[in-house]
């Protein structure tokens, strides 16, 4: 924000030092802007933010068991929409064995977060494996395919009319969370030669997308027939297994410290295991927050969601702009003393600036009685 109204000042019961020193019977909210990174205030109520006793309306949060999406969609377009908005697109996709056919995306570039599975991606780059966990960025034009090795499940996050950039990492410096140097590109390797000569390419179509129309161009030879290549433009890769989380001992930090990725109008950030805060009076679970100038979802890949309850790899939870969230009644009760020493939670979140859509989702995958998990509120005993 340009020149925001800004000052710091203290009313009755307070902690100087947010999410830590939470004073006796009372909970901690914030109220921020810009995503954490603007102006704030932090209120210390007698009960707990979220102890509603109902949640009526179309703003509630919700969660979605993207596991009961069982269909596999022969082509990325035909993948499940869950949720969107004018600048992102996510969809779920159980992907095929062999795709038939190159795909090519004209509305933005297309993230893809291999959920589960592992194959093999070829492009007009070049080659390159994929397995779980992998984050695959593709500049929006790039003509693909995907070759499963084992059965594949995928979030693709499209930045509809926008391109995804790495974030400024301020301070810390940019090698920090990841170096820029352990993103992998394609290669024109052996792999990339065989398919040139496949006999089941020697007639190719591509399906190309722009908005809600598609068309489909056939070939009578094998597009991906690269011999070369240079540039500052191309796909890159890189493992969630090979994100080194910023991590405070004393201070529980915010979602947007993990941003991996950022896009017109909304961020992907990734939960990664980290040991948990080490001072007694530091805050060690998400702090209860409004958020109120992004959207926020989360997908869970693997581990132990340690903030929330009842949910499992494979889930999405969508907690919209304008409503005070945070950790699930059970989780408060290791606020200050968790069970363990460390998370084990991988998690891909996207914030977004503009409100999102629910996509058309089969009966079944959202789970009705989400908002009414979060009752009661809980305690810190």
């Amino acid at each position: 924000m340009k020149n925001p109204i800004s000052f710091s000042l203290i009313e009755g019961v307070a902690s100087r030092q947010a999410h830590a020193a939470i004073p006796a019977g009372t909970f901690e909210r914030e109220l921020g802007k810009e995503g954490f990174f603007g102006p704030a205030t932090h209120m210390y109520h007698a009960h707990p933010p979220t102890g509603w006793t109902s949640f009526e309306g179309a703003l509630q949060p919700r969660a979605f068991d993207l596991n009961r999406l069982n269909s596999e969609q022969a082509s990325p377009f035909a993948a499940q929409t869950v949720l969107f908005n004018a600048h992102c697109r996510m969809r779920h996709w159980r992907a095929p064995n062999r795709m038939d056919h190159l795909v090519r995306n004209s509305d933005g570039d297309e993230l893809i977060f291999i959920h589960t599975g592992a194959g093999d991606l070829y492009s007009d780059y070049g080659h390159m494996a994929v397995e779980a966990g992998d984050y695959i960025v593709l500049p929006r034009g790039t003509m693909w395919r995907l070759d499963s090795r084992e059965p594949v499940t995928a979030l693709l996050i499209e930045a509809t009319n926008g391109s995804y950039q790495l974030p400024d990492k301020g301070m810390v410096g940019r090698h920090a969370i990841f170096d820029p140097a352990m993103l992998d590109t394609p290669k024109l390797n052996e792999a990339f030669e065989a398919q040139k000569i496949d006999p089941d390419w020697a007639e190719t179509r591509v399906v190309v997308k722009r908005g809600e129309k598609q068309a489909v161009l056939t070939y009578p030879f094998n597009p991906l027939d690269a011999v070369g290549w240079k540039g500052d433009l191309a796909p890159v890769r890189i493992n969630v297994k090979d994100i080194r989380p910023l991590m405070s001992h004393r201070y529980h930090l915010p979602p947007s410290a993990h941003t991996t990725f950022v896009a017109n109008r909304f961020v992907v950030c990734t939960f990664t295991p980290r040991p948990f805060e080490m001072d007694e009076d530091a805050l060690k679970v998400p702090f209860y927050h409004a958020n109120d100038d992004y959207d926020e979802v989360l997908f869970y890949h693997a581990g132990d969601f340690f903030s929330r309850d009842n949910i499992d790899a494979g889930m999405m939870t969508f907690h919209p702009c304008g409503f005070t969230h945070g950790p699930h009644p059970k989780a408060l009760k290791g606020a200050f003393t968790p069970k363990k020493k460390a998370t084990d939670e991988y998690a891909v979140m996207v914030d977004t600036r503009d409100a999102l859509e629910l996509g058309d989702l089969p009966t079944g995958v959202e789970n009705m009685e989400y908002a009414k998990s979060w009752m009661g509120g809980g305690s810190y005993d």
